[in-house]
């Protein structure tokens, strides 16, 4: 009988490569980690395909998705430390690490096929980067295949490299200029481990090493820049700081272009084993800054002295040392070499919009619009005040946006005499305000569809707005519309304007904008607390970055004293009680006293009277002639007294006689 043909698959096996981060719960580390679990082993060696290109087109246009775990075969494994033990393993990471000795963690480096270290967010990592390259190292006649070792570094070790050109500062350095490279003062622990590790992979066949400067990390939830991200959406100042005179370069690199970088780096295992990780931009300190602050924040920069940089409290050492760097690099190497599916190719400023939009889903920032209507008298103001704080939000008044807008108003029909030079500055002027307006309608248009745009309507009987008017003292009054005929007329119109054919609810609810109804006379609230709680149970939480610091510890310290103050009082009752029971007790116990001895007492004059006639009898019959009995006694003086007293005493006795 023929022995059966097995079928022969042609199906492509998956190489599956293990790889090593360290502090996965960092931003760096994290995107990086993140990026390369969805990466399928060996894909940048292929050609980016028309389709592909028009795909990750729409992808980084589009919002970035949330955090997934992979579902593509032979993507990386990634592994890795956490930077806190507390952390939560993020959910792209088959396995984390923390706290273990260097003997379990040298064990599990041995298992990967790819080992990177992150020293960009932390010198402290410095340490630990050049023990593992030198263990492993150790180790390499033990390894079943090549390992691959990648020290991600920073463009600071070459801040103050001089120019390659003297008479022309803008010729950028590139990879190939690395042995000229000069650190920045605060950066030594990390040159002096560039040259390490690169000194460890001259046994490339069985250990390559390899080194990638990267630029200012940007993009996802912010990197350095989060700082002044955080500043513009606040709104808490009238423009953003510039420290210096922000004409520095700053080499810069989306973090996910960086992760890109790596996955080419593994897949490709280039012959330069040092190089450069940066976009094509050629951004000022205050061409990020004033981006930032045009589409997030009040528009206006401010240029301050640098050493005011350090009054800002999130800006670290290390972060102000990249800001303040001033050097033009290229990656040539990587443009020329790798297949890289560039998020931003051409830096941050042309792509702002795919940033913002990154930084906002990362953050969970949603910018909220509420608005209040009602008739005059209702608690708009105060309301909406209240809510402006809960929310963070700017609190707009409707006088202060009328004096504005007839302000510009008659800025612009005011004459004005003009040359040819300036028609044509007010024609760009006019194109700008244009892009501006489109880009405020698509971001209305955005918050609608996020269903982040909340109307409010208050209402209330005439009676009751009357009667509430009519409670509000008289210094609150004067000088507004709450006298007595104004707010009447004001009341009067609002009603009138307000038919149940046209108002201004029934144009939200045609957008599909549905409006909060609250009856606030029937609530009988003076203080609105009870409108104020149904809003924000009705809006839900801020979608804001939450406390700051100092909010947080405020709250703490609030938290704290409630606490202390709940205690104490606790205490008190406690001790209040415990006294109150004691003095009952005592008083119990005093009573109980009184009443015993009163029983005692009743008890012996009970006994004395019971007494008297015993004694009476014994008086008149028994004791004379025990008497008698004791003076025969002491003269006869016979052998027992007591029988010769008692047979006396029956022989005398008064009855028997």
């Amino acid at each position: 009988m023929a022995e059966e043909e097995v079928p022969v698959t042609t199906e492509k096996v998956l190489k599956i490569q293990r790889v090593f981060i360290n502090q996965l719960d960092t931003y760096s580390s994290g995107n990086i980690g993140k990026f390369l679990a969805n990466c399928v082993a060996g894909t940048s060696l292929e050609e980016i395909g028309e389709e592909e290109e028009e795909e990750d087109e729409t992808k980084s246009a589009a919002a970035p998705e949330a955090p997934t775990v992979k579902v593509k075969e032979g993507t990386f494994q990634i592994v890795g430390t956490l930077a806190k033990p507390e952390s939560v393993k993020p959910d792209f990471a088959v396995e984390t690490y923390s706290g273990i000795s260097r003997e379990d963690l040298l064990s599990h480096l041995m298992e990967c096929d790819v080992v990177i270290y992150n020293i960009t967010e932390s010198v402290q990592q410095v340490e630990e980067a050049l023990w593992a390259v030198s263990a492993l190292n150790e180790e390499v006649s033990h390894f079943e295949k090549r390992k691959v070792f990648i020290l991600l570094s920073t463009v600071m070790t070459w801040a103050r490299s001089k120019p390659l050109d003297p008479d022309d500062n803008e010729v950028p350095f590139t990879e190939e200029d690395y042995r000229r490279r000069k650190h920045h003062p605060n950066f030594l622990d990390h040159i002096n481990a560039e040259k390490i590790v690169l000194k460890f992979g001259k046994n490339a066949k069985k250990f390559a090493t390899y080194v990638v400067a990267s630029g200012l990390q940007y993009g996802a939830e912010g990197g350095i820049l989060h700082t002044f991200f955080k500043m513009a959406w606040l709104g808490e100042i009238p423009a953003l700081p510039v420290f210096g005179d922000g004409t520095n370069c700053i080499p810069a690199i989306h973090v996910v272009d960086l992760a890109g970088v790596i996955q080419n780096v593994i897949d490709h295992m280039p012959k330069l084993h040092y190089l450069v990780a940066v976009d094509e931009s050629v951004h000022t300190l205050e061409d990020l800054v004033k981006c930032i602050s045009k589409n997030t924040g009040p528009g206006k920069i401010q240029k301050v002295p640098k050493e005011n940089a350090f009054l800002t409290k999130d800006l670290t050492q290390e972060y102000l040392d990249h800001l303040l760097v001033n050097l033009r690099m290229e990656a040539l190497f990587v443009k020329e070499n790798f297949n890289i599916r560039w998020v931003a190719q051409t830096g941050f400023v042309e792509n702002i919009n795919t940033i913002l939009k990154e930084y906002k889903q990362s953050r969970g920032l949603l910018p909220i619009k509420i608005c209040i209507l009602g008739p005059p008298g209702v608690g708009k103001s105060s309301i909406s005040e209240e809510l402006a704080k809960h929310y963070k939000l700017h609190h707009i008044k409707m006088k202060d946006v009328i004096s504005e807008a007839i302000a510009k108003l008659e800025a612009i029909v005011a004459p004005k005499e003009s040359t040819e030079g300036e028609e044509e500055g007010e024609e760009e002027e006019e194109e700008e305000n244009m892009e501006d307006a489109q880009e405020l309608l698509d971001g209305i248009k955005e918050s609608m569809e996020q269903n982040a745009e909340f109307v409010c309507g208050l209402d209330a009987s005439d009676e009751f707005l009357k009667e509430r008017v009519m409670n509000l003292p008289e210094s609150v009054v004067a000088g507004t519309h709450y006298s007595q005929d104004r707010f009447l007329r004001a009341l009067s119109n609002y009603r009138d304007i307000n038919t149940d054919d046209e108002t201004v609810f029934n144009y939200f609810d045609e957008i599909e904008i549905h409006p909060i109804h609250i009856d606030v006379g029937k609530l009988e609230d003076a203080q609105n607390r009870l409108a104020i709680k149904q809003l924000i149970k009705e809006i839900g939480e801020p979608r804001n970055y939450g406390l700051t610091d100092e909010e947080k510890a405020e709250e703490e310290k609030k938290a704290a004293e409630e606490r202390l103050a709940k205690e104490a009082a606790q205490t008190a009752e406690r001790e209040h009680k415990e006294a109150m029971e004691m003095a009952e007790k005592i008083a119990r116990w005093e009573e109980w006293n009184k009443r015993l001895e009163e029983v005692k007492r009743e008890e012996r004059e009970l006994l004395e009277a019971q007494s008297i006639p015993l004694r009476n009898y014994l008086m008149t019959y028994v004791m004379p002639t025990l008497m008698q009995g004791l003076n025969e006694c002491c003269k006869v003086r016979p052998e027992d007294p007591v029988d010769f007293l008692a047979e006396y005493l029956f022989k005398n006795n008064p009855e028997m006689q």
